[in-house]
């Protein structure tokens, strides 16, 4: 019996729980480190008993677990050296496994036909056959026989195997469990089995002490819901399916109103303070640029240029998101919106996240704005102001003066990458923030900005060209208003997209030869890349043939081929500042043919005369981020041509998913398909940084009702309580979903 009954809460670290400390460190491998992140841990399906759950074939190099019996098991001679290894046939009800372990003369004994067992290991394919080799295996309890062994003599049975090899046979304790009708299957590594994950929330469920709801009786009962105490106990131990799903519903609910409350209190608290209201100034820098534009507005320009200005016409600082797809015009609307907010004798900063793109916003502004920001020079317009850049990698001399052109306001558009994050940078009265695709960036960095207004807080505009689903746009931008643009300008040419297996040496041979017939009709092609090329280590993650780099592309391209003797060139993040713009600026100006890239040119970067994109080992990168790839060509007279390589064969997911966006040009659609084909959570940022989802029952596509539920209770208790003083359990509910290290999904998509 363990001395920790009924003594922990979901705050406990599990280092303080009675879990041994091998197990404590496999579990914070997964990012589970308290007993609340252990608990909201989602099994990711239940086995029924008597039946396996899973209908795909996983595809190969997939993570699996299966439970099945041994139905033969053979020793079979290595070909070309010493030794044996032993071929275990499993079944799961549904189809065979080929298991193989190696010199393990010993396991046959143990593995005889009709065990029960576990496994967990990698997918490969030999012949159409799914085979893993020296997986994890555990023995378990055959409930298929239970009733006619006898629940004594199996146990007993299981004992004595446990007792002579306790790490692969179920244990006395697991045995009630596995006898479950239903047993959860979590997602689990190959350092921790979904066995010993089941272990270790067993063993804290029956230390737990009751939990406070952060729901009324009167709440719960309006939805149909349970307490969260009985939520956390039938997910990971349910009767029936029932269980399940009800247990789910009020799970689902938690994490919707833990990340509403907290967004109900930036929302809440942004509206308290203080901001420069900017009207719009007649004859004004605005005026002057709409005049000077040889195109008019498009109707949806239009709407969100009003929709902004009567947020920055207030006295309170304006947060909204302005999404749009690829060549919208969101650059134009941002434009005009700053210039109003210098008429008004205020700065405004753009933040950019890479220095490719913060020198193209850069020249696009100076080109755009033409006398219009060339104050203090000769030449200049009336009222013209200045235009600064400001990025890591400039020259001493240059930086020193853009830091004081700042600091005494004669900038009044600023654009930087990070740099402009740094205390050095001090603004004479900053107005106005613009943060450029918003999902590269945290919430630390954008509180940065927020307290570098020397009076009041500055204006927020976010803008991201990745569409978001409205849900989305509600759960992970809830303290933002969101402003859309749908409607492409006039002049923007269609794109067309086609897959290309990349085995077949004679379509690779044409995508160069295509390449080649755009260079000679005088028009210039991108050729991206998943890395670079100059990595210490030649082996791919996944343990196969590594994706072709920037440098060998760049390289097999200049030195044979169609494309040889065409002018060449590479471009990569790891470059030296002045050497990237250097490129870009060669690219833009016509005098390179081919530009062969990792994906710092995903965003931002206009070259009209660019035509075609080939994206090689396109399956490694996500469906909107293809998409967002692609939208640099077509952005002139002629036509694009997107053609997508990848190493996957037609009928695998990863090539059904290339075949989406090749058949589709909506990035609302898009990112819709994007979003189901991850895990759920994704979108919130935490898995791009290497982290685990925060949802794990909500899904963002589906759950709209929740959502907004969720968020009108949200904001009912928080305006009347901005720091839940009153609702501790509410707080406790936020603290316990939302940890200090996970709040950065909130200012990601």
């Amino acid at each position: 019996m363990s001395d920790h009954r009924g003594s922990l809460t979901l705050t406990t670290e599990l280092s303080a729980t009675a879990l041994a400390p091998e197990s404590v460190a496999k579990l914070a491998d997964l990012e589970l480190v308290t007993v609340g992140e252990l608990l909201r841990y989602a099994p990711r399906r239940y086995l029924v008993r008597g039946r396996n759950s899973d209908t795909e074939r996983p595809e190969p190099g997939t993570w699996i677990n299966v439970m099945g019996h041994v139905k033969r098991t053979e020793t079979i001679p290595m070909k070309r050296k010493p030794g044996s290894f032993l071929k275990v046939v499993v079944n799961d009800g549904r189809r065979d496994y080929e298991v193989s372990f190696f010199n393990a003369k010993w396991m046959k004994r143990k593995l005889l036909p009709g065990t029960h067992m576990g496994l967990a290991g990698t997918v490969k394919y030999f012949r159409d056959q799914i085979q893993l080799s020296h997986p994890e295996w555990l023995i378990l309890p055959d409930l298929a026989h239970e009733d006619a062994i006898g629940t004594t003599l199996l146990t007993d049975m299981y004992t004595d195997q446990a007792e002579q090899d306790p790490d692969r046979v179920a244990t006395a304790e697991d045995m009630d469990s596995f006898a479950r009708d239903l047993v959860p299957m979590y997602p689990a590594t190959k350092k921790i089995q979904t066995w010993e994950i089941w272990r270790a929330v067993r063993r804290v469920l029956a230390d737990l002490g009751p939990t406070p709801d952060a729901l009324t009786e009167q709440q719960r009962a309006e939805r149909g819901l349970m307490t969260s105490d009985e939520a956390l106990r039938l997910i990971h131990l349910p009767d029936s399916q029932h269980d399940v799903d009800a247990a789910a519903r009020r799970l689902k609910f938690d994490e919707a109103l833990a990340m509403q409350t907290t967004l109900a209190q930036r929302r809440i608290a942004a509206g308290t303070e203080s901001a420069h209201a900017c009207p719009h100034v007649p004859g004004g820098l605005e005026d002057q640029l709409l005049q000077r534009l040889p195109f008019e507005l498009t109707a949806g320009q239009r709407t969100v240029v009003d929709e902004i200005a009567a947020d920055i016409g207030a006295a309170h600082p304006m947060n909204r998101l302005l999404q749009g797809e690829v060549g919208s015009g969101k650059t134009l609307v941002s434009l005009l919106v700053m210039l109003r907010v210098v008429d008004n004798g205020h700065q405004c900063a753009i933040l950019a996240p890479t220095e490719v793109l913060a020198a193209q916003h850069y020249r696009t502004v100076l080109t755009m704005l033409g006398d219009l920001a060339r104050g203090g020079q000769l030449g200049a317009a009336d009222g013209a102001t200045q235009v600064a850049l400001l990025t890591g990698s400039q020259k001493t001399a240059e930086r020193k003066q853009n830091l004081l052109d700042i600091m005494t306001g004669q900038a009044g558009i600023v654009i930087g990458t990070h740099a402009l994050l740094e205390d050095k940078v001090d603004f004479f009265d900053l107005g106005l923030v613009v943060v450029d695709e918003q999902h590269r960036f945290g919430v630390e960095q954008r509180d940065v900005l927020r307290e570098k207004g020397r009076i009041n807080r500055p204006h927020f505009l976010v803008m991201t060209a990745t569409p978001i689903p409205r849900t989305v746009a509600m759960t992970t931008f809830g303290d933002l208003e969101t402003s859309t643009l749908t409607e492409l300008p006039r002049g923007r040419q269609p794109i067309a997209s086609t897959v290309v297996p990349m085995g077949n040496a004679k379509w690779v041979d044409r995508v160069w030869e295509r390449a080649a017939e755009e260079v000679d009709q005088g028009r210039q092609v991108y050729v991206v890349c998943t890395r670079i090329g100059d990595e210490k280590s030649k082996v791919d993650d996944k343990g196969g043939v590594p994706p072709v780099s920037v440098l060998d592309q760049w390289q097999a391209l200049a030195e044979s081929g169609p494309l040889a003797h065409r002018s060449i060139d590479y471009l990569h993040g790891r470059m030296p500042g002045d050497e990237k713009n250097e490129v870009m600026d060669r690219f833009t100006r016509g005098e390179l043919d081919v530009l062969v890239s990792t994906t710092v040119i995903e965003v931002g970067v206009d070259v009209p005369n660019a035509t075609m994109m080939a994206i090689v080992n396109a399956e490694r990168f996500g469906v909107s981020q293809l998409h967002q790839l692609r939208g640099r060509v077509g952005r002139g007279r002629h036509a694009g041509l997107c053609l997508l390589m990848t190493t996957f064969a037609p009928g695998t997911k990863a090539y059904d998913r290339l075949e989406a966006v090749a058949g589709s040009n909506d990035g609302f659609e898009l990112a819709r398909i994007d979003l189901e084909a991850r895990r759920e959570g994704d979108v919130l940022g935490s898995a791009q940084s290497g982290g685990n989802s925060s949802l794990h029952f909500l899904s963002l596509l589906d759950d709209a009702e929740v959502i907004a539920d969720a968020r009108e209770v949200a904001t009912e208790i928080v305006s009347a309580d901005l720091p839940l003083a009153d609702h501790p359990a509410l707080a406790a509910l936020v603290d316990a979903i939302l940890l200090p290290s996970k709040l950065g999904y909130l200012e990601k998509s």
